[in-house]
């Protein structure tokens, strides 16, 4: 997740090829830290985002525009002055830094032709954008830097533009294999870290590529290495950095179970087993990553309050469950105190007054038992302190044996919606979670607050033969999907004895061959509490068997006649329905 030298290099190559010649045409500041240019280019519009975020430093081409501050800040004011209107010549990158330089050409209030630079530096929490002049001055920065800041350089109006030179660093687009191997003698680490550390505009993730492609362990020192490993080494990393040079890319995003993990500017072949989804250019990447990724930060955040409510009654219930459970132990002896009073009328009269115990041959067992006794009572009088304990354990036990299903149908509720959080895509999907908390009564709705509409739906894939099998991302429209949208003969799958969706395969009358099944199955251990792990037990069986009990919560269901499979949880190679999913 690096926005390193290699994907700064694949940018300063496509805003070149499309903002070269351009005009600058308008110029806002959203954000403290962020600017939105649009440039126009012969009948063409780009808008362009430049942001010094040190969170989250960012340079890409977007369609996304955002809303300007009533009074535009200085240093937006500044740019309007100097450079809009002005004419772009060209984009490039000095060396493999992390940095973008837009060169100029605007009209002086006297109508002379002058030249300008724009430097965006995108390096963490040092990014900033500065504003210089032809002879590299400084005349502004978004980000004002003193050296009461920094030691090593003041980023201020007056001060002279320079890239600091802390590290050290190797260029690596034109090093010699002695150089190569000598910058890396000098690093007495993992190679991985050695590569990183030695060269400008490598990540620890480019350095793991350079092993992998050379089919080495990155967590070897360059030292251990043979030569024969060094020279392959060398090549590897040349033969990559030739393909930078040369322009040849290859943006590319990296998902896990539908998750964004990685991206790059070239191909990544570390990631074999994981879905790789190439992209037009690396704006797309960019926009394509962090959106995913922005949405799904907001979702976890927007589920947080929903999910400390679920875990709060999750807690409570198990410990309710736990203590009922221990007082239902309790009451097994219930038996033996009505031996013990049974024994007493028949075998009472042996028993000596004072005696704090009787031996008596139970009847029932035909084995001698020892009867503990209050000498202060008669044997009727013990014999009816047992009869009492036992009615009083009788009548725990009748009580405790609906209240653990009821405790227990609770957690399997709550251990549900969970799960159904975990499953949530969009804010819709919330909305319903939220209803059916406040259905079950742990949410307690506002004084006159309105049910709001919902419009999330159920995913729904196409499996390889053309079959459309449906997964209900929650408990409302789990029970939507098997007792409304499944007809008779359809089939309905469910991850055995654990939390997850109900998956409804349409038939249409039709009988799906076995890789539909197994595909079916794929989902519904998919999206279960068993995502996590390679397989889970599923079961399944057609839907005119699936019953749902007498005041039972939503989504759950009763079934008897079933069959099973093992099925893996990946599910990558199962495609979305066209139009209908709802993610």
């Amino acid at each position: 997740m690096a926005l390193d030298g290699i994907v700064v290099a694949a940018l300063a190559r496509e805003l070149d090829a499309c903002l070269t010649e351009g005009r600058i045409y308008k110029i806002a500041q959203p954000e403290p830290d962020e600017l939105l240019i649009t440039v126009r280019k012969e009948k063409e519009q780009f808008l362009l985002l430049l942001s010094a975020g040190a969170s989250l430093p960012l340079v890409y081409l977007t369609d996304e525009k955002k809303a300007s501050p009533a009074a535009a800040p200085n240093f937006c004011m500044l740019l309007r002055k100097y450079i809009q209107n002005g004419r772009i010549l060209s984009v490039t990158q000095p060396g493999l830094e992390r940095i973008l330089v837009f060169e100029i050409e605007h009209r002086s209030e006297l109508g002379d032709l002058c030249r300008k630079y724009m430097r965006v530096e995108l390096m963490g929490k040092h990014s900033n954008i500065i504003f210089c002049d032809h002879q590299d001055k400084i005349i502004d920065s978004i980000k004002h830097i003193s050296a009461q800041i920094s030691s090593v350089r003041e980023v201020l109006p007056g001060r002279t533009y320079f890239i600091p030179e802390t590290m050290e660093k190797h260029s690596p687009l034109a090093v010699t294999e002695t150089e190569f191997c000598q910058a890396l003698e000098a690093k007495p680490m993992p190679v991985k870290k050695a590569l990183y550390q030695a060269f400008t505009g490598i990540s620890p993730m480019i350095g793991e590529e350079v092993c992998f492609r050379a089919s080495l362990e990155s967590d070897r020192p360059f030292s251990a290495l043979t030569e024969a490993e060094r020279i392959h080494l060398y090549r590897c990393f040349s033969s990559l950095m030739e393909d930078v040079a040369a322009g040849q890319f290859a943006p590319c995003i990296i998902y896990d179970e539908g998750e964004p993990v990685e991206f790059s500017a070239v191909e990544l072949r570390q990631y074999g087993d994981l879905e790789h989804v190439s992209c037009e250019s690396i704006s797309q990447v960019l926009r394509t990553y962090y959106g995913e990724r922005n949405v799904k930060s907001r979702i976890r955040q927007r589920s947080s309050d929903l999910r400390r409510i679920v875990q709060t009654a999750l807690e409570r219930n198990v410990k309710k469950y736990d203590l009922q459970r221990r007082q239902m132990k309790d009451t097994e002896k219930k038996d033996k105190y009505k031996v013990y009073g049974e024994l007493l009328h028949t075998y009472g009269y042996m028993a000596e007054p004072g005696a704090k115990f009787l031996e008596a041959e139970n009847y029932y067992t035909n084995s001698m038992v020892k009867i503990p006794l209050d000498p202060q009572l008669t044997p009727q009088e013990n014999a009816k302190k047992y009869f009492d304990r036992y009615g009083k354990l009788k009548r725990t036990r009748e009580a405790l044996e609906p209240l653990l299903l009821e405790t227990k149908a609770e957690i399997d509720h709550l251990e549900s919606v969970s799960d159904a959080l975990d499953t949530a895509r969009q804010e819709e999907d919330l909305l319903q979670i939220r209803e059916e908390l406040a259905l079950s009564g742990h949410i307690r709705r506002k004084s006159g607050e309105k049910k709001q509409k919902i419009t999330s739906r159920p995913f729904c894939y196409v499996s390889s033969d053309g079959f459309e099998i449906y997964v209900g991302k929650n408990n409302l429209q789990n029970e939507e999907l098997t007792f409304h949208l499944a007809s008779g003969n359809d089939w309905w799958f469910h991850a055995k004895g654990i939390p997850g969706s109900h998956v409804i395969l349409k038939t249409d009358g039709k009988t799906p061959p076995d890789r539909t099944f197994e595909e079916a199955a794929r989902l519904a251990a998919h999206y279960s509490r068993a995502r996590g792990g390679q397989r889970a037990e599923v079961d399944y069986v057609e839907k005119k068997h699936v019953k749902k009990p007498k005041g039972g919560k939503p989504g759950f269901v009763i079934y008897h006649t079933n069959y099973s499979m093992v099925a893996e949880t990946d599910i990558s190679d199962i495609s979305f329905a066209p139009k209908k999913q709802n993610i």
